[in-house]
């Protein structure tokens, strides 16, 4: 009886002083958000922003699995279960845009991603500081301009009638490509348009990154008689590693998905069988064809294996020995 009266005097001793060490924890945190209540202040907007555009719309999911019409709303429509997703994946058109959304993906990867890099790469050995803004300023132009507009450019350029592609074509003894109206070329088109609206962009990382290396390695290196492709390969590259990998992280976690103002303006009938994608088939069957509830199925199976590409990379890059985004 002593021994278990001993005990339970310890187990009550331990639960004091844990008590009191999450009483004073919470104290320290309590003190310092009201020593920094102002910088918290500026977080504000943006945890709201996400509260109400980001996090409060996942409640509406709960159409996928419900018959819903307006005038019974979300939880007055009838529910159907999983019929939706039945629906989805006996679909002939969902495989069709499943695979064109992923190919385009695939090739944008392939071919967009080390864009950047390059670029910043080209950038980092520029010497002239002149020059090298000039430069930057001009790749960062297409970013801040609407898809409306790169869009219509990017039509008019390859217009196989007007379009100054064709007429150089054509002033070589070559015949017009419709390059717009056509299964093969559209999607090159639309990879070197991103290329165009978007590379420029995405050097600003890669050169802040390239600028917290030592410029005592690139010293060193010079001296023991490294080239300039040697430096960049046994050193630049190494730097930028890290930020490669997050970067690379965030693409893959976007894999099912493609801007929808870039496929839309770029988009017409004679190409529908490689430039319909998810966010094109959920417009036109969703809020065109008013299938709530089907496209809402879709987008939940898209953000499902968006998040199982993203939890996969994460632990694909960790294992090589990088740090991921958690």
């Amino acid at each position: 009886m002593e021994h278990l009266n001993s005990r339970i005097g310890e187990a009550a001793g331990q639960t004091g002083v844990t008590a009191s060490t999450q009483s004073q924890r919470f104290r320290t945190v309590w003190k310092s958000v009201k020593r920094d209540k102002y910088l918290y202040m500026l977080l504000l907007p943006i945890l709201v922003y996400y509260v109400v555009f980001k996090y409060t719309p996942m409640f509406g999911e709960v159409i996928a699995f419900k018959n819903y019409r307006f005038a019974d709303g979300i939880w007055g429509s009838k529910w159907v279960g999983l019929k939706h997703f039945e629906r989805l994946f006996t679909s002939p058109d969902f495989f069709n845009v499943l695979k064109n959304t992923l190919l385009l993906n695939v090739y944008s990867i392939v071919f967009a991603f080390p864009v950047p890099i390059v670029l910043a790469i080209l950038l980092n050995e520029v010497r002239i500081e002149w020059y090298k803004r000039t430069i930057q300023n001009l790749l960062y132009i297409p970013h801040f301009i609407s898809w409306v507009v790169l869009g219509g450019i990017v039509i008019a350029l390859l217009s196989p009638s007007t379009g100054i592609v064709n007429t150089v074509m054509k002033s070589l003894g070559m015949e017009p490509i419709y390059f717009m109206a056509s299964n093969f070329w559209w999607p090159i088109m639309f990879i070197l348009s991103g290329i165009w609206q978007s590379a420029g962009w995405g050097t600003i990382l890669y050169l802040a990154a390239m600028a917290g290396i030592d410029p005592q390695l690139y010293e060193a290196a010079k001296i023991d008689g490294a080239g300039k492709l040697r430096r960049i390969w046994h050193i630049t590259l190494p730097g930028i590693r890290s930020t490669i990998a997050i970067l690379l992280i965030l693409r893959v976690g976007q894999m099912m998905d493609v801007g929808f103002e870039h496929i839309f303006i770029l988009q017409n009938k004679a190409v529908y069988e490689v430039s319909n994608v998810i966010s094109t088939y959920v417009y036109h069957v969703g809020l065109e064809g008013s299938q709530y509830s089907y496209t809402t199925a879709l987008g939940l199976f898209q953000s499902i294996i968006g998040l199982i590409l993203i939890v996969g990379v994460n632990k694909i890059i960790k294992a090589m020995g990088e740090n991921g985004l958690w």
